[in-house]
C-alpha cells in the first residue's frame, strides 16, 4: 500500500462518521474545508521550517563570520588578559583551550556556556566550526565555536530573543491564515456546492411531486452539457418511459375490458336462457336448440379462457422467466404444426425445415409459432395450403389468403387491433402481440408483408447460438 492509498484510509476512517450526518451540501462543504485546510497546512508548515532554517543559517553565517574575525584580530586563549576574557564572556565569547588533561575555559565564570563535544572536535581541528542551540536560564542562545590555533577554539554566543520573536509572529501569521483560508473555504465550498446541487434539488422536487401526485411531467433542462444535465435529460427519459408504460397499462385495462364485455354478455345471455329454458314447462327448448345453446356457451368459453390467457401472458412483458437453452428451432416448428393441424384439418401445411440451433424459452417460441400458424391457418380459405419455411434462424409463414390492406398492414403487431375482415372472425387481436413479444425478448424480430389478394407473409427472425 502506497503513502497516499494510507493517508486516503486514514482521511476516510476519520472523516466517514463526520460526513454521514451532514447533507449533501454539507459534506461538499466540509470536505472542501478540510481539502484546503490540509494543503494550507501543509504549505504553512514548508514556509515555517524554510524561513525558520534561513533565519537560523543567516544568524549562524554571520556569528561565524564574527568569531572568524575575532580570531583574526588575536583573541585566542594565548594572548589575551583575564580582563579582556571577562569583557568577552560579557560579550558571550568565550575561549576554550584543550590541554593534554582535558579542555577548560580560560576563564570559568558565572556567564560561561557549557561547552560539548562539538566545541572539543573543533579545538582538536577535527571539525572547521560548530553550530548549535543552548537554553541558558529559559533563554534561547545560538551558539557557534571556530578553531583559535592549535588545540584552541573560540566560542561565540548569542541570544536568539529576537529571532524567536520573529518566528512566533510568523507562526501567528501563518495560524490566522490557515484559519481563514478555511473559513473561506468553508463559505465557498457552501455557497458553490448550494448552486451546483440546485439541478438535483430539482430532481428530488420532481421526484417527490411524482411520488405525491402521481404525475409524469418532464423537468426543465438548464445550463450547459454536463454530469447534472445529462442525469437530468435521464431522469426526463425514465418519466417519459413511466408514462408510456402507464399509458401501455390503461390502454391494456381499457381494451381488456372492451375485448371481455363481449364474450361475458353473451356467455351471460346464453346462461340466462338456459335457467329460464330449465324452469318452463316442458322445458321450453327443443334437444337440438339445447344442443346449439350449449355448443355456443362452450364456444364462448373457450374463447375466453384463450383471451384471458393471452391477457395474461401479454401482461407479465418482463424479460424471459425461464431459463434460456439451446434449442433446435425446427424441433419447435414441428411441434407447432402439429398442434395447429389438428384443429385446422381443412388447411394443408407444406413445411420445409433446416436445422437451426438457437438460446431461448422453448415454451414462449412454440407460442410464438402457433399464433403464426393459427393466423395463417385462419385467413386461408378452405383447401388452402400454408407454407412453412426455416432456413438460418428465419421462419416464414405465408398463406393464401386475401392480404392485409395497406393501412392495417402497420398495426397488425399492435395489442387488440383487429381489422374490419377480422372482427367477424374469432380472435381477440393479441396473438401476433405475443409473436412481437417473442422476437423481442429473444433479440430478433418479426415482419409482414403482404399484397392484397395474394395472400400474407410472416418473417420470425431469432439470433442463431454462436
Amino acid at each position: 500500500m502506497t503513502i497516499v492509498d494510507r493517508v486516503y484510509q486514514v482521511a476516510h476512517t476519520v472523516l466517514e462518521p463526520i460526513t454521514r450526518r451532514l447533507s449533501l451540501a454539507g459534506r461538499v462543504a466540509f470536505l472542501t474545508t478540510a481539502a484546503v485546510a490540509f494543503v494550507l497546512t501543509v504549505i504553512n508548515v514548508s514556509v515555517y521550517v524554510l524561513v525558520r532554517q534561513e533565519i537560523v543559517g543567516s544568524l549562524d553565517d554571520s556569528m561565524l563570520q564574527r568569531a572568524d574575525e575575532l580570531v583574526a584580530a588575536g583573541y585566542t586563549p594565548g594572548n589575551i588578559t583575564i580582563t579582556d576574557a571577562r569583557l568577552l564572556a560579557i560579550a558571550g565569547i568565550q575561549l576554550l583551550e584543550i590541554r593534554s588533561g582535558g579542555g577548560e575555559f580560560l576563564l570559568q565564570s558565572t556567564d560561561a556556556f557549557p561547552y560539548d563535544n562539538r566545541e572539543r572536535e573543533v579545538a582538536l581541528g577535527l571539525a572547521d566550526h560548530s553550530a548549535r542551540t543552548q537554553v541558558v536560564d529559559g533563554v534561547r542562545y545560538r551558539v557557534v565555536a571556530v578553531q583559535a590555533g592549535d588545540g584552541k577554539a573560540l566560542m561565540l554566543a548569542q541570544s536568539m530573543e529576537s529571532t524567536t520573536q520573529a518566528l512566533e509572529r510568523l507562526r501567528v501569521v501563518l495560524i490566522l491564515s490557515t484559519l481563514s483560508g478555511m473559513l473561506l473555504a468553508g463559505v465557498v465550498g457552501w455557497a458553490v456546492a448550494r448552486n451546483g446541487l440546485r439541478p438535483v434539488r430539482r430532481l428530488t422536487t420532481a421526484v417527490e411531486h411524482v411520488a405525491l401526485t402521481r404525475e409524469l411531467t418532464p423537468i426543465e433542462v438548464l445550463g450547459k452539457e454536463d454530469e447534472l444535465t445529462r442525469l437530468t435529460r435521464s431522469f426526463n427519459a425514465m418519466l417519459a418511459a413511466l408514462a408510456e408504460a402507464q399509458r401501455r397499462e390503461r390502454q391494456l385495462i381499457a381494451d381488456a375490458g372492451h375485448e371481455l364485455r363481449t364474450p361475458l354478455t353473451s356467455l351471460r345471455t346464453n346462461i340466462e336462457l338456459l335457467r329460464q329454458a330449465t324452469g318452463a314447462p316442458n322445458g321450453g327448448f327443443t334437444d337440438a336448440q339445447r344442443a346449439e345453446l350449449l355448443d355456443d356457451v362452450t364456444a364462448q368459453l373457450a374463447e375466453l379462457t384463450t383471451l384471458v390467457g393471452d391477457l395474461t401472458e401479454l401482461a407479465r412483458d418482463e424479460p424471459l422467466h425461464r431459463d434460456p437453452e439451446p434449442l433446435d428451432l425446427a424441433d419447435v416448428v414441428r411441434r407447432a404444426v402439429e398442434r395447429v393441424q389438428l384443429r385446422a384439418s381443412t388447411v394443408t401445411f407444406d413445411v420445409l425445415l433446416e436445422p437451426a440451433w438457437v438460446v431461448g424459452d422453448s415454451q414462449l417460441l412454440e407460442r410464438a409459432v402457433t399464433n403464426l400458424l393459427d393466423n395463417a391457418a385462419k385467413w386461408s380459405p378452405p383447401a388452402g395450403t400454408v407454407r412453412v419455411r426455416l432456413k438460418n434462424g428465419t421462419i416464414t409463414v405465408s398463406d393464401e389468403g386475401p392480404g392485409i390492406s395497406r393501412e392495417d398492414l402497420p398495426h397488425v403487431f399492435d395489442r387488440f387491433y383487429r381489422s374490419t375482415e377480422a372482427r367477424t372472425l374469432p380472435g381477440s387481436g393479441l396473438g401476433l402481440a405475443i409473436v412481437k413479444r417473442a422476437a423481442d425478448q429473444h433479440g430478433g424480430s418479426v415482419n409482414v408483408t403482404s399484397t392484397p389478394g395474394e395472400g400474407a407473409t410472416f418473417a420470425f427472425r431469432v439470433p442463431l447460438a454462436t
